[in-house]
Order: C-alpha cells, then sequence, then structure tokens
C-alpha cells in the first residue's frame, strides 16, 4: 500500500516513510494529517502532540474509552491545534440550518430520527480494507462510520447524550467477507439530560430501489420538524401548510474543513471540529456500541473518560 500510494502521489514528488516517528524528527515538518486505521489514531497522534506538531485526525480519535482518555490528557499538555476530520462541522449548508433548529425556529426540541442505510457491494468498496471488517481495529462500524451522524445530533442538542440502549449485530454477512466481526446493522436510542431522544439505525442491507433509505436526519420540536438533508421546515399544526425553506442544499466538500485547520495554525482561532468535539462523538459511537455488545443500557459515566 506505501508503495501505490507513493505512486499516486509521485506528481509531488513526496518523501515516503516506513515509520511516523521519522517523520516526526523533520524539523521542517509543522502539521501532520493522521489518516489510517482507525486502532492507530490515538498512539499517532500523542507521539505528533510530543513532537510539537499540530495534528489534523480523521475521525474517529480513537476505539476505546481508555486510548481517547490518553489522547486528551496529552491534548491538554499541549498548546497545538488539534482538529478531527468530521467535516460536516464545516459545511456552510448544515451550519445554517442548525442553527436556525437552535435559534427555536422548530420550538423546543424533543426528538431527533436519523439513519444510515446503505446496499454496499462489499467487494467493490471496501476488498482492499482489511481493518475495517475486524470490530477490534475499526471500532466496529458505528464508530468508524456512524460517528459522523451521532456528532451531528449532538450538534444540534447542544451536548452529548446520558445514555444509550440498542440491538444489533452481523445479522445477514456472516462472515463475509471471511473473518468479517463488525455488525452489518443495528438500532439504538439515546436519551440526553434535556429529555431528548434520538433514535439511529444503521444497516448495510438496505436494497437499491427501497424508499428511505441513505442517510438523513429529521429534527422535531414542539413548533414542527426540521430535515437537515433537505434544509425545509415543516410546522406542526391540524392542517400544516407547505414547507418552509430555511437554507439551500448545496454540495459540500471537505477543502474548508481542511482550510479551517490552516487558519487556526496561523491566527489561533479554534477549529471547528476540535479534540473535546472529536473525543464526544467517538464516545458516544462507543456508548452505543457497549450498549449493543452488552445488551444492557451503558450510561456517560460508564465509559469513565473526563472530556
Amino acid at each position: 500500500r506505501l508503495d501505490k500510494a507513493a505512486t499516486v502521489a509521485s506528481r509531488d514528488n513526496p518523501a515516503t516513510f516506513t515509520e511516523n516517528k521519522k517523520l516526526l524528527e523533520r524539523k521542517d515538518v509543522d502539521a501532520v494529517f493522521i489518516d489510517t486505521p482507525c486502532d492507530l489514531h490515538v498512539d499517532m497522534a500523542i507521539a505528533a502532540l510530543s513532537a510539537g506538531k499540530h495534528v489534523y485526525c480523521e475521525k474517529p480519535v480513537g476505539i476505546t474509552p481508555q486510548s481517547i482518555g490518553k489522547l486528551l490528557e496529552a491534548g491538554r499538555k499541549s498548546d497545538k491545534v488539534f482538529c478531527v476530520g468530521q467535516q460536516m462541522r464545516s459545511f456552510a449548508f448544515i451550519k445554517e440550518v442548525i442553527q436556525k433548529v437552535r435559534d427555536g425556529v422548530a420550538g423546543d426540541i424533543v426528538m431527533i430520527k436519523a439513519q444510515r442505510h446503505a446496499n454496499y457491494d462489499l467487494d467493490h468498496e471496501l476488498s482492499s480494507a482489511e481493518w475495517f471488517f475486524d470490530a477490534k481495529r475499526s471500532g466496529d462500524v458505528i464508530v468508524e462510520m456512524a460517528v459522523h451522524n451521532l456528532d451531528l445530533c449532538n450538534w444540534v442538542v447542544g451536548s452529548r447524550p446520558e445514555r444509550a440502549a440498542g440491538f444489533g449485530g452481523n445479522l445477514i454477512f456472516k462472515n463475509d467477507p471471511p473473518g468479517r466481526t463488525n455488525m452489518d446493522g443495528y438500532t439504538l436510542s439515546y436519551d440526553y439530560a434535556n429529555g431528548v431522544k434520538l433514535s439511529f439505525t444503521q444497516t448495510f442491507f438496505h436494497p437499491n430501489g427501497l424508499p428511505a433509505g441513505g442517510q438523513y436526519t429529521n429534527v422535531y420540536g414542539t413548533k414542527g420538524a426540521v430535515s437537515l438533508d433537505t434544509g425545509k421546515f415543516y410546522p406542526l399544526a391540524k392542517k400544516s401548510g407547505p414547507p418552509v425553506l430555511l437554507s439551500q442544499p448545496q454540495k459540500e466538500e471537505d477543502a474548508p474543513h481542511i482550510t479551517a485547520f490552516y487558519q487556526a495554525i496561523r491566527t489561533g482561532s479554534k477549529p471547528p471540529a476540535d479534540l473535546t468535539i472529536g473525543a464526544t462523538a467517538a464516545l458516544t459511537a462507543i456508548m452505543g456500541r457497549e450498549a449493543i455488545y452488552t445488551g444492557k443500557v451503558v450510561t456517560w459515566g460508564d465509559l469513565g473518560v473526563q472530556v
């Protein structure tokens, strides 16, 4: 894979390394991007902070409470910028809609319904990513993938959930690909301190053409509901009128998030998804994962991490 990566990037004539220590020893490197399998994120991020580098770390920041706790400790000791690759935090459309929700367009928020449904061709999509199917390396699909969706819900509510309960597992794609240990479907319920309820599902077996596939996030309030995907507000009334467009959806890209990281380094501003946000999102996903694995209600306190 290193050879393939070097070939792809050869037009920019990059230096290549077989271990991150050699990269971190370079005095001309101010910042590093960590885009490796999830189980490597924490150790690489701590090493980078210890070497005095700014860090852009792909989500999730970690896959266990213990490792995330160590990273948070390292982050508190460092004055370097730490940005997590939860790029929806920089999507202009999403930011505008969420701000209007938090300003009360839908009244008091009472519930969120969100999902991440897909019908992946596993061989085509992830054939070279053996680590993805190994729950001990990826953190399972809820931590590796749904951390984006759960972070979005935390952002809407303005806090993290207090407890989680759920069910799921490897329901259809058993041992496909061989050695697979991560889930292919689950359903979760989260409860926030302010009373907001979150219902979240993720599947890998939503057939193409079946309605209500893909990803969506609907926010329900005392005055109506808002779709974070269409930017529309639907008033709650006996005879509801037409939806109100709060913001025009647009094609979003990752560039603004990365630009914000650079700006934070240059100006000292706060990145849109700092280590606290990233750790909270990852721990939210981990709390749900452990609820599914154990079949019990898992609380935030059970994680044992101070964010």
